[in-house]
This record gives structure tokens, sequence and C-alpha cells, in this order.
């Protein structure tokens, strides 16, 4: 599978910055010590256990920041699947410049291939219905968008990247607003006819008034169970989009899906993920 990529020049500051944080201010004294400048090597990245790979155009941009004359080939493109002892990346030139860009590339790509990874079992919980896994804005400061790139390459889909995409009134939203109802007249009365609308609700009855009020075009339904999940997507009848989130773990992915909804978002794909093991060897 081929997926849209985001260009290098986006994604470098926050690589830049991970190295700089690495470096320190004197860089890596260790290196600069014991191995002499003239030493070249070849090194792979090595996966050490089976994998959706991610992260590997962050690696690669890297070592390039570090040292532009290093030959970087990928062997593995995000998105593919790996196995324990796969080659992902071979990395060629200057043993000092691979030492010294080796733990961010690899905290990098070991951290995505871990979401994508996840993601990619919680999507193959949906399998035989028409339900995608999603995930929100649970992100770590700062890498969101590459984090959201790992879950496109483990076959989920994007919610919104910032406040500022589209309106999705939450439930502290609506308390603040005075009432669904409140809420949604505000947005019929202030916001663009450009921007998506989404509205949370965790009751049935609150359900009721959003399909009477209108003004939305997808619904969550938060924390509710699989009966009243089933109940909220026959009531919208495929008149909105409609999104279950809230207590979303793998054991409940297929029986959630069972129940009709469009979507199911789940934090947990950016903030519980563990980091797949990958090492760099020379």
């Amino acid at each position: 599978m081929s997926f849209a990529t985001v260009p290098d020049l986006i994604l470098e500051p926050m690589v830049r910055n991970a190295l700089l944080e690495d470096l320190g201010s004197y860089g890596d004294i260790t290196t600069r010590t014991v191995v002499a400048q003239d030493v070249t090597y070849t090194a792979q990245i090595n996966a050490r256990e089976d994998a959706i790979v991610s992260g590997m155009q962050i690696a690669q941009i890297a070592f390039k920041l570090v040292d532009p004359t290093l030959t970087v080939t990928t062997h593995k493109t995000d998105g593919s699947l790996c196995s324990a002892g796969d080659a992902l990346m071979t990395i060629e030139g200057s043993a000092r410049s691979i030492l010294s860009a080796e733990r961010v590339a690899l905290n990098f790509a070991g951290r995505l291939t871990g979401i994508a990874t996840m993601t990619a079992g919680f999507v193959a919980e949906t399998k035989g219905t028409k339900t995608k896994v999603t995930c929100t804005r649970k992100t770590t400061p700062g890498l969101r968008i590459v984090e959201k790139l790992a879950v496109l390459h483990g076959g989920g889909s994007n919610h919104r990247f910032s406040l500022s995409d589209a309106i999705m009134i939450k439930d502290n939203h609506i308390a603040a607003a005075g009432g669904v109802r409140a809420a949604l007249e505000a947005v019929k009365t202030n916001a663009s006819h450009m921007m998506a609308v989404e509205i949370e609700v965790d009751r049935l009855d609150q359900l009721e008034e959003v399909l009477e009020v209108g003004g939305a075009s997808v619904v969550l339904f938060d924390n509710m169970d699989n009966d009243a999940l089933r109940k909220a997507v026959s009531m919208v009848d495929g008149h909105m989009t409609t999104e279950a989130s809230g207590n979303v773990v793998r054991n409940r992915i297929a029986s959630i899906s069972a129940t009709g909804v469009d979507y199911i978002s789940s934090g947990a794909l950016t903030h519980s993920s563990p980091t797949v093991d990958l090492g760099l060897d020379f």
C-alpha cells in the first residue's frame, strides 16, 4: 500500500529539535573521542520483532540532517509489514555521523512503528464491517503529525489535527453553552458554511435533541454500551456520520463495529502503544 507523504521540510524542524536535544551543547563527545574522523561504516536498522513499519522517513531525515553525505537506503517503506530480523534501512558513510544520529532515528522509528502496529491490530478487529478506526488529539506534544501518520501506516484514519480543523462540540462545550440546543443554534448562527460540525452525546435523549435541532453532520457516542450504540445508530438512520468513543480497547472493537457505527476513535493508539524494538547494527 502506498501513502501520501508529508514533505521533509515540514518534518525537519521536529527532527532537528530532537537532534539538538540529544547532542547537547558540545555534540557527541563519546563518538568524537573514540572514533577516528576518517572511519566509514555500513549500518542497518533491523527489526527485532514482527511489526508494521513507520518512521522510516523520519529516520532518514535524522541521518541526513547530521550528515548530508550519508547514503541512506530504505528497504521497508512506511506502512509495510516486517518480520523479526528484517533489515529496514541501510546507512553508509561516516561512522561518527551514523552514531550521532542513531538514537534519535531509533526513538522515532520505534515509537511510530509501535503506533502503526497497534493500529493494525485494532483495524483487524473490524474485518467484515464498514467501521473505520481513527485516532484522537491525545498525542505527544510536538509530535502529532508523525503520530497521526503512523496511524495511517497501520491502516487507520485520522481525526482532526488541531482545534482549528473542525467544530467539535464536546460535553464541556455543551455545559458552557447551556445545552445541546443552545450549542447547535450557536453553530448555525456563527459558524462558516465550510466548517464541518461534530457533536458528542452520551445519552439517547441528547441524540434525540441533536436530530431535532440539526446543524451537525457527525455525532460522537461517548462511553455508550453496545446496546445503546445499536439504538443510536438506528435513530440516526444514515442521516449523520456516527462515531463511537470511550473505553475503546482491542477486545471491544469487534463488538462495537458490529453495532454499525461508521468510526471508532481511540486515544490509546497514540498514548498507549508500546514501542517496537528496533536496533541499529554495525
